[in-house]
């Protein structure tokens, strides 16, 4: 069997100017990748890389080449479990653009045997949680109203980006906005254990879920610290990114969040998932802001979870693709009129 593969850069605007405690994001800049077979069917996925990771969208452009000769070589769509090993082999680091290929190789398999993704896994579409919907930081004010539009429109979970000098304040203009949604709080390491444990205290009076990565991932006796004394869940992000880190949080989490361009690709994702479940963990999917290409196929390891973050795609104010419906933060997949990912261009 033959295969081609191409892949283009795209600029993606946000609606909003997204602001977490290590910078703010105005635009996203994705690389997607497309994989053909000789009938001319085509799979597509995307890479969107985050430079705290060690990732640009220059350096997965620098890398795809490789990766797709790879593609190219074994020239299987089936074939993933080579690939994918092949991919690692070829390209150690670089999750993100190996993700991109992992992503349109399983569309493209998916969609050769008539299938939602889902099913090529054996899973129900009907199980799964909803995703949340993340805001991120502002004045306050400014969060208030994103509160009450993602109320507005819908959206019964909210994430929330904090980890400044006004995070109680922030959060009291959330909880007044959203008297009845679960709220969950991201503090993308901004705090120091002791801060960390104080804030939980505090974020519990308003009813928050769970508090994801309170403290720097490079700081694993602290994360503990916080894990040990906490007045809610802790969840672990930047802590976990790869395999052998979820053994590694088991004592010091009670929550992973796993993402796709972490951890470079589908099947090793689900990897993870099913090395967390074995160490008691909770399993959240997470993403970065990301196109449909990339988002829908990981939505489709909705019924593997405990918790979704998987709203990338909602914060774009224009995608060029459409994918799993994600109205109101429900999952849809099985209203999917696609077989793959769901991911389909626009134009």
């Amino acid at each position: 069997m033959s295969l081609e593969t191409e892949f283009e850069r795209v600029s993606l605007p946000l609606a909003d100017a997204f602001t977490i405690s290590r910078g703010t994001q105005e635009v996203a800049e994705n690389v997607v990748v497309r994989v053909t077979d000789g009938g001319g069917m085509t799979g597509v996925g995307a890479a969107a890389p985050s430079s705290h990771y060690g990732e640009t969208a220059d350096t997965v452009e620098a890398v795809l080449p490789s990766l797709l000769s790879v593609v190219e070589e074994v020239g299987d769509p089936h074939a993933l479990a080579r690939v994918e090993r092949r991919l690692r082999e070829t390209v150690a680091d670089n999750p993100a653009a190996r993700t991109a290929v992992s992503v349109a190789l399983h569309d493209l398999a998916a969609k050769r045997l008539g299938v939602p993704l889902y099913r090529l896994w054996g899973l129900d579409p009907a199980e799964g949680p909803r995703t949340s919907f993340t805001i991120g930081l502002d004045a306050t004010e400014r969060v208030r109203e994103k509160t009450a539009e993602a109320v507005e429109a819908g959206y019964p979970i909210l994430k929330i980006k904090l980890g400044t000098d006004r995070d109680e304040e922030l959060i009291a203009a959330v909880r007044e906005e959203a008297p009845d949604a679960t709220i969950r709080v991201d503090a993308n390491e901004a705090w120091t254990p002791r801060e960390a444990v104080r804030m939980c205290e505090t974020l519990a009076e308003y009813g928050v879920e769970f508090v994801e990565q309170p403290v720097p991932a490079e700081d694993p006796a602290g994360l503990k610290f916080v894990y040990e004394r906490s007045a809610l869940p802790i969840a672990a992000d930047e802590s976990c990114v790869a395999l052998p880190d979820v053994p590694a949080v088991a004592d010091r989490a009670d929550v992973v969040n796993l993402k796709l361009m972490k951890c470079g690709g589908l099947r090793e994702a689900t990897r993870m998932i099913h090395a967390a479940r074995a160490h008691g963990l909770e399993v959240m999917l997470g993403c970065m802001v990301e196109t449909n290409a990339a988002i829908a196929a990981a939505c489709h390891l909705a019924p593997l979870l405990d918790y979704a973050d998987l709203d990338g795609s909602l914060l774009l104010a224009e995608d060029p693709y459409a994918g799993v419906d994600l109205d109101g933060g429900e999952i849809r997949l099985a209203d999917l009129d696609r077989s793959g990912t769901g991911a389909h261009r626009l134009d």
